[in-house]
């Protein structure tokens, strides 16, 4: 048997039940995306005790049509409820649990063990995560949390693969193991900082996290005020608190192989295309990972990821040599999103422009179809109300273009990046 059969022999061995591909969505609109570029699940938050205050997250109602969509379509949703709870937070949070059982969540994604206690005693229907936050690193505490009631353990992001193998090796129950593979990562111990505390009252351990780790620093000596000194980066870091992005595309083979049972992109907050390109990159890798072939992804599949808002990439923790930090906060991108289609009929895709096109420009395709990075040459479009235009550049205005080419509602269209 050759080294690469054992090796993928292993990896069947962990995915007897199907390794889950999980996505972001703080909105209804990104819940969709992730769905229809093949995500196996998703995540989001309430409007209550997600630790992503800032996203635009889903109102009680949304909730419920959120749990009925992703059900219909044979997928699952999970809810973050991962603060770090206090006495005061007790009796809003079970009403809110409450709406959680009636509309059918599969999970609850918590931190704290008081909010678990409360889960696992009022509503036994749902099924209990245990956060990154909860800072797991070893098995007898996933073993604990298993033995209280909870399904899944979402590790800690400072463990190495091999740590994570130990720790599948190790447990003495059936629990599931979800990792992060993708997006952006904490400077702080799984994300608990207290920076945006400090700096601007702003909790980030109950969803408010401003954060202040990307903001740009200078330091002084104490007798020389007004000579402020920027951090200067050497062969070996900045040793500042600016983090890399976290991207395992290329090692999914191996995050099998550990055990893990769900593979997490982050990016509650990032946009709807985001979610997209970075969805429809994992998912067309898992499809590899799947097919029994050796794992080596094409080259425009790698380059994927880089085509939406990121910042310079790393395999964070895994391979014990994380190379975390990095001297600017800015993220970058080589396309633009343009465009989702809406319809195609009759030689004609109807669009909703996102930024400006014109004639004569090259857009490329997104989608989970064969479709995929083939290119429309715009040579004529037309507005909603017929009339023949040069230039797409009133943000979601519908747009009728040309083409032979069968889109599906959902696509996207973009263009690459002058920047």
């Amino acid at each position: 048997m050759s080294q690469y059969a054992k090796k993928f022999n292993e990896i069947l061995k962990v995915m007897k039940n199907k390794i889950e591909l999980l996505a972001p969505a703080g909105n209804m609109e990104k819940l969709k995306t992730a769905l229809y570029f093949g995500a196996d699940a998703v995540y989001m938050g309430g409007h209550n005790f997600s630790l992503r205050s800032f996203s635009q997250n889903f109102s009680e109602d949304e909730i419920f049509e959120a749990v009925k969509y992703t059900h219909t379509a044979g997928k699952k949703l999970y809810i973050t409820v991962n603060i770090f709870a206090r006495d005061k937070d007790f009796d809003q949070m079970k009403e809110y649990l409450s709406l959680l059982n009636d509309a059918g969540v599969d999970a609850v994604i918590v931190s704290d063990l008081g909010v678990m206690d409360m889960v696992l005693t009022h509503f036994p229907k749902l099924d209990v995560h245990i956060s990154t936050q909860a800072n797991t690193t070893n098995s007898r505490t996933i073993d604990f949390y298993a033995k209280q009631g909870a399904k899944r353990v979402i590790l800690a992001r400072e463990l190495t693969l091999d740590e994570i193998k130990e720790i599948k090796d190790n447990l003495k129950t059936n629990i599931e193991i979800e990792a992060f593979v993708h997006g952006a990562m904490c400077i702080s111990y799984s994300g608990r900082c207290l920076l945006s505390n400090y700096f601007t009252g702003r909790d980030s351990n109950r969803g408010e996290c401003v954060q202040s780790c990307r903001w740009e620093y200078q330091i002084t000596e104490k007798s020389r005020h007004n000579q402020p000194l920027d951090i200067s980066e050497d062969e070996k870091g900045t040793y500042i608190l600016n983090s890399k992005d976290l991207n395992m595309l290329e090692y999914l083979d191996k995050l099998a192989s550990a055990g893990i049972s769900s593979f997490k992109i982050e990016g509650r907050m990032k946009t709807a295309y985001y979610v997209a390109t970075v969805t429809n990159a994992y998912k067309r890798a898992m499809d590899i990972l799947n097919s029994g072939k050796k794992y080596n992804l094409p080259q425009y599949i790698i380059e994927e990821p880089s085509k939406t808002s990121h910042r310079e990439f790393s395999t964070g923790f895994y391979f014990n040599q994380p190379q975390q930090c990095y001297n600017s906060s800015r993220t970058v991108q080589n396309y633009d999103f343009v465009a989702i289609v809406k319809g195609c009929t009759d030689g004609k895709i109807l669009v909703e422009q996102r930024n400006k096109f014109c004639v004569g420009d090259e857009l490329e395709i997104l989608s989970p179809s064969d479709m995929f990075l083939k290119t429309i040459k715009i040579e004529k479009m037309r507005n909603e109300y017929g009339e023949e235009i040069k230039a797409a550049d009133k943000v979601q205005k519908d747009i009728y273009i040309s083409t032979d080419l069968k889109l599906n509602t959902g696509d996207i269209l973009r263009k690459k990046s002058n920047n």
